[in-house]
Parts: structure tokens; sequence; C-alpha cells
């Protein structure tokens, strides 16, 4: 869908300058989605792997973080092996809701209501970010705690136009909780685009 260079601004890589590259297609569906442009697949140009990862020379970040929609909706062997070939660190964003193909430097796993992610991929996670929308998705992050593994990094993140409503509730689980820790969209504080 398009691609860009950046600060990333959530979860444990927070403001990293990163290149990212976001495929098209979802079908996760969540409400507070602020890219509901990257849902529908059609539309958009069919790049290379290749030609994708070239793009990033052009930035000095060794970091490139691949997004969506859903990025896993693809196999993505390709492109992070040409990622790989470039020296650069490959980072997912994906809900687990499908198989994650593609050698990864470092996964974060934000499962959604909405569509479950699969068991099997959970693993995998370095990271897990929940979105808390509503109080109920501080039991929806408890439950996916002994699904990860015990090095994963556990993030609850309030959905930025809950921020306000949510900011007491999290920390509140947070502290009692304390392997969870809070994210928060720093590139929407600091309007980075």
């Amino acid at each position: 869908m398009e691609s860009f260079y950046t600060v990333q601004g959530e979860g444990f890589h927070s403001g990293k300058a990163a290149y990212f590259i976001r495929t098209a297609g979802c079908d996760v569906g969540c409400v507070w989605c602020d890219v509901k442009e990257s849902w529908p697949s059609e539309g958009y140009p069919s790049v290379s792997a290749h030609e994708i990862a070239s793009r990033t020379e052009e930035h000095p970040a060794e970091t490139v973080v691949i997004t969506g929609g859903e990025p896993c909706m693809y196999d993505l062997t390709e492109l992070c092996n040409a990622l790989h070939e470039r020296g650069k660190n490959v980072h997912l964003e994906t809900s687990a809701a499908y198989e994650i193909k593609g050698d990864f430097d470092w996964i974060c796993v934000s499962p959604k209501k909405f569509k479950a992610p699969l068991q099997s991929e959970l693993k995998k996670a370095h990271e897990l970010k929940v979105i808390g929308f509503n109080k109920s998705d501080l039991d929806f992050a408890l439950s996916f705690e002994s699904e990860v593994s015990s090095d994963c990094k556990l993030y609850i993140q309030p959905e930025w136009s809950r921020r306000d409503r949510m900011a007491q509730p999290i920390s509140e689980f947070v502290k009692s909780h304390p392997r969870w820790m809070v994210s928060v969209q720093s590139h929407k504080y600091l309007n980075i685009p």
C-alpha cells in the first residue's frame, strides 16, 4: 500500500528511526483502525520484494517494520530475505490471525477480539501489545499472558481516542500486573507522520 521513513511510535522500539512497509489487505476489521484505507487489497500496485527492499537503501535506519493492513495474509519470506541481504533488521507488526511466514528479527503481536490470533503464532512474539479500548480489554490482555513466551514484552496501549478514559484503568492494571508495561502512541503526541 505504502512505504515511508519515520520514527517508531509504539512499543519496545518506540523512538527509533524506522522504514515502514505497509501491506494492503486486512480482514480483521478493528473499529479503531486509523488506516482503514489499507483494508482492501485491490487498487494498489503489485511491487516486487526486491524493489520494496531497494527503497530502504535511501534511508540510514537499520530497522524496517512490515505492517498493514494485516501483513501475514502474505508469505513475507522473499521480502525478509531481500531486506536481510541489505543488512536490515526486519520487524513485523501483526494480529497473528494468519501464520507468520518469513525470517523476522522482532515480532510484535497485537491480538484482536474481531479475529482471534492463531495459538501457534503467539509463541513467536517478542512483544505482545494489546489495545485498551474498553476496561474489558484488560482481561482480554491477561488471557494471552500464558500463551506467549516468558521473555515476551507485554504492553497495554490505550486506544488513541479513548486515552483519557483508559489512562486510570490501564495505570491500575499495570500496578496490579507488573509484568505489563504501558505503551503510548508517541508519534501521535508529537505529530510525527
